[in-house]
């Protein structure tokens, strides 16, 4: 058996021509790749933010590395798995979000030349990377759509015993990383990622009105209305531009046909490991 969730959808191609036997399923994780923008100028600029959220192209990530296996996604999980996942036709409203990807990027490039940017004056950043492919890849391809807004990135590949550490102090300006929600729960996700005092709240954005929205969410009971409140909350950090999610990734486990009992989670690549009820036919 493979290590559980580890097999990408490229990968699925020779697993199964190495051993055409082999079983394999294909899961939708709780782990996204997400863009850090700490708001040191000029990225302090809202509207930059936006023009940056505007230019991203979610299909062509979903496509490119995971050859169509993946969701487009907000803060929380996506449906139909995720359960609090937004409206589609209320996340199409928010920035970078419009499946018409000309449109949006036509728009982002209006903002950035109001800014003072265009084809004779580009601005340069560093995005930074933990230096493994999951890292690395979506980097690269984010910096090929910034180049449609007249940002000119160049990765900086970080080793992983630095990467931490660097997040922790914000010692970036833009970086590629991965953001996962151990629960399907807003108050995991909100808490950890997203509140002012948080110690995973890399990028130091503090938006004390969002703290007493998660709150009252918190304490709300009935199903419904804290889903709205839970739509709200993710609104209100995708307007603001606060850790977009480039795609919500799918990847695949695969065994052997004498392994029984395998029972695969749907967005949690950590339960379901104890395999109690998996058994050997040999």
């Amino acid at each position: 058996m493979t290590f559980p969730f580890e097999v990408t959808i490229p990968m699925l191609k020779d697993v199964h021509s190495q051993m055409p036997s082999a079983i394999c399923e294909t899961e939708p994780l709780n782990v996204a790749p997400n863009v850090l923008i700490t708001q040191k100028p000029p990225f302090d600029n809202l509207d930059l933010r936006r023009a940056i959220a505007m230019s991203i192209d979610r299909k062509a990530l979903i496509d490119i590395l995971g050859e169509g296996q993946g969701d487009i996604s907000t803060a929380m999980l996506p449906g139909p798995e995720g359960v609090w996942a937004m409206p589609k036709e209320m996340m199409q409203k928010l920035p970078g979000y419009d499946p018409d990807v000309a449109k949006s990027r036509a728009e982002a490039q209006k903002i950035t030349q109001g800014l003072g940017y265009g084809p004779d004056h580009h601005l340069a950043v560093k995005i930074s990377a933990r230096n493994l492919p999951i890292y690395r890849d979506p980097a690269a391809i984010l910096i090929d759509q910034l180049k449609n807004i007249w940002i000119d990135g160049e990765i900086e590949l970080v080793e992983t015993a630095q990467w931490l550490p660097k997040l922790v102090r914000s010692d970036f300006v833009m970086a590629q990383s991965l953001v996962g929600s151990g629960l399907d729960d807003p108050d995991q996700n909100f808490y950890e990622n997203y509140i002012c005092d948080s110690n995973r709240n890399y990028t130091h954005t503090c938006d004390r009105e969002l703290d007493k929205m998660v709150e009252q969410q918190s304490m709300e009971t009935d199903m419904q209305k804290r889903k709205e409140l839970v739509w709200a909350i993710d609104s209100r950090l995708q307007e603001r531009v606060v850790r977009p999610i480039l795609y919500s990734m799918r990847q695949a486990t695969c065994w052997r046909p004498e392994v029984k009992g395998v029972k695969l989670m749907s967005n949690s690549i950590y339960n379901g490991w104890r395999f109690e009820d998996v058994w050997l036919d040999k």
